[in-house]
């Protein structure tokens, strides 16, 4: 047989004897970038969440109060919780202002019109209280003085 080496093979592959070549390592690179940037993945990315829920935070929050109003110190109660000094008195700030803003969310016209003629009839009173007191005592300098 001449020249066996340059026989085609059944497979369609031009030499005998000699093995394919093996996958190139760029595709393996291009398949692992791939499948960490999730592109071409099925797999739907899950956004990651960062620390705790609102009612999670309060109940800690809570349970540090609850220990300090038993006798605990406050950097106990708070180590038992779990957090820092610094994320207590963060999470107690965010949560005061958060109870302010439910506070002072607009009453309805009908109750701040209320409102505003009560403070309107507590004013001149207070004006009256306060004319009759210095007129009192402006009497009162008149007669010392000798001018009435």
């Amino acid at each position: 047989m001449p020249n066996e080496e340059n026989q085609i093979q059944p497979d369609g592959t031009g030499k005998a004897g000699v093995e394919p070549r093996a996958p190139k390592k760029a595709s393996r690179i291009k398949n692992a970038t791939a499948a960490k940037t999730g592109v071409g993945s099925s797999k739907p990315v899950k956004p990651k969440t960062r620390g705790l829920s609102d009612q999670e935070k309060l109940e800690r929050i809570g349970q540090i109060e609850a220990e300090v109003a038993g006798g605990a110190t406050l950097k106990d109660a708070v180590k038992s919780a779990g957090i820092s000094d610094q994320t207590y008195y963060q999470w107690k700030k965010a949560t005061a202002q958060h109870v302010g803003q439910i506070q002072a969310a607009p009453a309805s016209e009908d109750d701040e019109l209320a409102e505003f003629i009560q403070l309107e009839e507590e004013n001149r009173r207070l004006r009256k209280l306060l004319s009759e007191k210095l007129r009192a005592e402006n009497a009162a300098l008149r007669k010392r003085l000798g001018m009435s």
